[in-house]
This record gives C-alpha cells, sequence and structure tokens, in this order.
C-alpha cells in the first residue's frame, strides 16, 4: 500500500478494515522519517467501535520511501522481476536488499549467512508461477520478502470469435496477452484492444514469453497440432486445449505419426478440457470459466468453491 503525503492513498491491505487508520499513521511517518509498526486488533470489540469484526490482528510496517528503496521502486515501474528483502529489527533500523531477476543482491551490506540466505529464498520465490510477499527466519532474523513480477502472459492461438471474449476478461484483470493466428483479417485492434497481435508466419517464427499460459482454441485440427507443439517445445508453464477430450488425443496421436511424442512432464503441463466445470455455453461464459482456472492453478488453488471453508481463503490448495 503506498501513502502519498497528502493521505491519499493506492492498492489495499485488507478489505477495506485498515486502509484508512494505517494512511493516517502514515503521515506522521512521512512528517519525521522515522519507520513505525503499527499493531491492529480487528475483533469487533475494540475496533474504533466500527463493529468490523474481522477477527484476528494484523503488523503493518510503515516506513518512508527513499533511496535505499530506489531500486526497488525502479523494478516495480519497470514491471521488473524482483525481491526486496527487509531484515526486520527491534528498533525499526531495517537493513533492506533488492534481488534481481539474475541473482544479484543490491543494497545495504548483509553477513554471509544472511546473504546467502536470502539470496537462495528470493531465488525460489522468482522461479514460482506466483512470488507470493513472505516472512521468513533466515540466520536468526526475520525477513519480509516483497515480491514483484511482470503482468503474468497468456498466449491464445487463434483469433476466432470466441477468443475475443478471452482476451478481454484477460487483460481486464491485467494479464499480458498475445493473440496468435495466420489470418491477418481476424487481428485487429478493434476485436483485440490491446492484446499483442502475432501472425507467426509458417514456422511459428516468435518466443513465447517466460512462465506463458498459452490456450490453444484455433477450431482447425492442423493449426492446433501445430500451436500445442510449439506450446510444448517452447517450454510453455500451462497449456489449455479446448474441446473435448477425444479431440485432443487425436491431436496427441496425429503428433506422434509426425514423429513427435511428448514426455510426460510435458503432459503434466496440458489441460484439456480446458476450463472449470461451471456449466459454461456462451463464449463470454467460457472465457469466464477458463479464466477462472487459469488464475486458480498461477496461485496454486484447486479451483472448487469455498463453501464450508473453515480454514485461511487465501491459502492455496492446489
Amino acid at each position: 500500500m503506498l501513502v502519498l503525503e497528502n493521505g491519499d492513498y493506492v492498492c489495499m491491505l485488507s478489505g477495506g478494515c485498515l486502509e484508512s487508520e494505517v494512511a493516517l499513521a502514515a503521515q506522521d511517518v512521512i512528517a519525521d522519517g522515522q519507520p513505525r509498526t503499527v499493531s491492529y486488533d480487528l475483533s469487533e470489540e475494540v475496533v474504533w467501535g466500527l463493529g468490523i469484526g474481522c477477527g484476528g490482528s494484523v503488523d503493518v510496517l510503515i516506513e518512508r520511501l527513499d533511496t535505499a528503496l530506489e531500486r526497488w521502486l525502479e523494478t516495480l515501474r519497470a514491471g521488473a522481476l524482483s525481491i526486496a528483502a527487509t531484515v526486520l529489527t527491534s528498533d525499526s533500523s531495517h537493513q533492506r536488499v533488492t534481488v534481481t531477476a539474475d541473482g544479484r543482491l543490491e543494497g545495504d551490506q548483509l553477513a554471509p549467512k544472511l546473504h546467502a540466505g536470502i539470496s537462495d529464498i528470493a531465488l525460489e520465490m522468482m522461479g514460482s508461477l506466483y512470488p507470493r510477499s513472505i516472512t521468513r527466519r533466515v540466520a536468526g532474523v526475520d525477513v519480509f520478502f516483497d515480491a514483484s513480477s511482470p503482468p503474468p502472459a497468456l498466449v491464445v492461438f487463434g483469433a476466432g470469435h470466441d477468443a475475443v471474449p478471452l482476451v478481454a476478461r484477460a487483460l481486464e484483470i491485467g494479464w499480458a496477452v498475445s493473440v496468435v493466428d495466420s489470418r491477418s483479417v481476424f487481428l485487429t485492434f478493434d476485436r483485440f484492444g490491446a492484446a499483442t497481435l502475432v501472425n507467426p508466419g509458417v514456422r511459428f517464427e516468435f518466443t513465447l514469453p517466460d512462465k506463458a499460459f498459452c490456450i490453444v482454441m484455433n477450431h482447425h485440427l492442423e493449426r492446433d497440432r501445430s500451436s500445442l507443439r510449439f506450446a510444448l517445445e517452447g517450454g510453455a508453464a500451462f497449456i489449455g486445449v479446448l474441446g473435448p477430450r477425444t479431440r485432443f488425443t487425436d491431436m496427441l496421436q496425429a503428433l506422434r505419426e509426425d514423429g513427435f511424442t511428448p514426455t510426460s512432464a510435458q503432459l503434466e503441463r496440458v489441460r484439456n478440457p480446458i476450463g472449470l466445470d461451471i456449466g459454461a455455453e456462451s463464449p463470454a461464459e467460457v472465457a469466464l470459466s477458463v479464466m477462472s482456472e487459469l488464475i486458480a492453478v498461477r496461485r496454486g488453488f484447486a479451483g472448487g468453491v469455498l463453501d464450508g471453508l473453515e480454514g485461511k481463503i487465501h491459502a492455496a490448495r492446489g
């Protein structure tokens, strides 16, 4: 959560319970430059008499942005992959480093064991599909790891009419989308807005983005087979194939006959049919079904219903 000098703020720490109070406390930090860790008890009896009743408690570290965070802010502005690691101490004299995508640590000088431990955890985080901010015990101290990652990449093979609502939903929630189709007449701004439009030519002359999610939906067997093979060989993190299972099985058999047999590791990244089982029928409903599955996979969830859940809502359950 970023609080400006005039008290305005962007992003959130909760569902709306804390933000105004945190913004108020941040004004003191902005004024004197001294970081503070503020504790909030969210039980119904004590939260400012508002009867919020969220339950539990939370500690919020509030600190003024200065030159120590400059490298971190550069990665945020660039939408780059990096981890900001803050060593939490009782006297608020926090050490901080930024771990960049190539593994370099920039910032305060750390003890060797602390340096190595932070590097290992940060690199592990950056290797995941969805780096989550965490606090870990490293070399005897608590370290808060804050993750910055670029928007997830979605590559849609096929620019048919049902790709239009899928691309719109993905763009709406902040994904970086590419639409791949050899039919240039379908690749238009009017249909796909801010998506990157790719005519791959005969030989698929383009490169998949890092950790790309791919959806194969050309509605053409030969193009679907080519797209599936390209995604498998290109190291896509996830491949969804639209259509019934029998059609997918026929595609795999045709690929084998062409001399390409996917490995078991490659096939583990493929899902067919694609989408959550919500009874979707129209293209718009299918788009919601597919994007829901992609969100669940990226964040490590199974994609079921929440009804009756007694544990933490945001704990991964993949």
